[in-house]
């Protein structure tokens, strides 16, 4: 019983400490997950065996976690040193293309084909943002979006904050779509062995869906706010930067080309082949570097390491919770209340995902409702993988709703406020509140005439 009084109180004082965002977030996890192994386990449980299951080194070792041979085995409990590996690799990858000039190039190359006309750079910008983060990591997406995006508006002379918001919006979206696009997908896919293939046939179609939608209710949200500007109006948009001169390194350019559509293929067929996620982050990270040799220093050194520590401490508090059967006696809440029902549960799980990821860290929670979900699907007789696909939605839609829900948005709204343009809780969130309750209807409904 202390043991558990315990694990919830270091629990729910990382939570606070992580929204109160007063330390750097992966010293907060770290040391609550310290805490968790000397009090819970150390002082309270005395079980070695839960320390050495929660720090989970030995799965490193094992074959399977390499190459899995076609199967979906689930990962033990503890540190996911899987989603841990994928992560770094994938950032090694980014930082790569980002060195090269790829994304602005990118984006600049979309305008100039739009003649640089407003409103389709803002419906192409929003489709081009869902799309990449569904094979990079949203942050990064934002970052370079949404800092070409605040060019454009000083070249155009147009506000940049409807274009900014709908691309974080759409950059959660596209992120829902893939086993790699949002952290909390690639906890979840990792966790419980699902492969690149079932997120985009299941989540992704569910988000091809959305983005319909989300394009069509942005464009009428913005349509008079953006309508303004010089572009299509007689402006010389010959003045305008060519595309080309985004690009740092011409031969980088075209072979960190190369290893991204490596990692899609790879990322795409790895069922089939057998080669794990932590296989292709490893293969990815190590080509990429091999491959510029004389940027090694600079690439690894932009890698966002303070968050692969975050998710360290973060497993550790979790399994904390496992461990003292704090999760099991939340999943048995969760099944009296729905009475069994299937899909009721599946409700609960996206709602109230949805709702807590507004608020707090998408990526904490997600880790936290993974065995909540497992214990529902096995005492319940719930379909593990409809539940899954439920937290997936619910998590990463969830997180568009404030400011604070998701990375994207905090790197989103600082960009532009570091441009000149702040943006506030009240706009951000009359604009993007009802989108994200409509995505989370279409959700629902795909949910249920889908699998039920």
């Amino acid at each position: 019983m202390v043991g558990q009084i315990l694990a919830v109180v270091i629990f729910v004082a990382m939570f606070v400490l992580i929204v109160i965002d007063k330390i750097e977030r992966h010293y907060v996890t770290l040391g609550c997950g310290l805490l968790t192994l000397l009090l819970v386990f150390g002082l309270c449980m005395h079980s070695t065996p839960a320390i050495v299951e929660t720090l989970n080194i030995q799965s490193i070792f094992t074959a399977d976690f390499w190459y899995a041979a076609g199967t979906s085995e689930e990962v033990s409990s503890g540190i996911n040193w899987e989603t841990i590996i994928f992560v770094a690799g994938m950032m090694i990858m980014v930082e790569g293309m980002a060195r090269v000039g790829f994304f602005r190039w990118l984006c600049m190359r979309i305008a100039k084909l739009v003649h640089y006309r407003t409103i389709p750079i803002f419906i192409t910008f929003m489709v081009v943002s869902a799309v990449l983060a569904m094979f990079i990591d949203s942050i990064t997406v934002i970052l370079f979006l949404a800092a070409v995006t605040v060019e454009l508006s000083q070249l155009l002379k147009f506000n940049p904050v409807p274009m900014i918001l709908a691309e974080v919006f759409c950059a959660n979206l596209g992120g829902s779509a893939t086993m790699c696009g949002d952290p909390p997908n690639i906890i979840i896919g990792t966790s419980l062995g699902f492969s690149f293939f079932d997120f985009i046939t299941n989540t992704g179609l569910i988000a091809g869906i959305a983005l319909i939608a989300v394009v069509i209710y942005f464009y009428f949200a913005f349509h008079s706010e953006l309508s303004g500007g010089i572009a299509g109006k007689g402006a010389d948009i010959a003045s305008l930067p060519d595309p080309k001169e985004a690009i740092k390194d011409r031969k980088g350019f075209v072979i960190s080309c190369v290893i991204f559509v490596c990692a899609v293929v790879l990322l795409v067929t790895h069922s089939v082949t057998g080669l794990t996620v932590s296989s292709i982050g490893l293969f990815i990270a190590a080509v990429t570097v091999l491959t510029a040799p004389r940027h090694i220093r600079e690439i690894v050194g932009k890698v966002d390491y303070k968050t692969l520590l975050f998710f360290v401490g973060l497993f550790i508090v979790v399994g904390g919770l496992e461990q003292t059967g704090i999760l099991q006696i939340v999943a048995d809440f969760i099944g009296r209340i729905s009475g069994g029902n299937a899909m009721l549960m599946a409700a609960i799980i996206i709602w109230f995902s949805a709702f807590a990821s507004a608020f707090v860290d998408n990526i904490p929670f997600a880790a936290t409702m993974i065995p909540i979900i497992k214990s529902l699907a096995a005492v319940e007789g719930a379909s593990l993988a409809t539940l899954s696909w439920a937290l997936s939605m619910g998590t990463d839609i969830g997180g568009s709703a404030t400011p604070i829900g998701a990375s994207a948005n905090v790197v989103g709204t600082a960009v532009a406020a570091k441009a000149g343009y702040p943006i506030g809780w009240g706009r951000y969130c009359k604009k993007v509140v009802p989108a994200t309750l409509l995505v989370l209807i279409i959700a629902t409904v795909c949910i249920f005439v889908r699998y039920f």
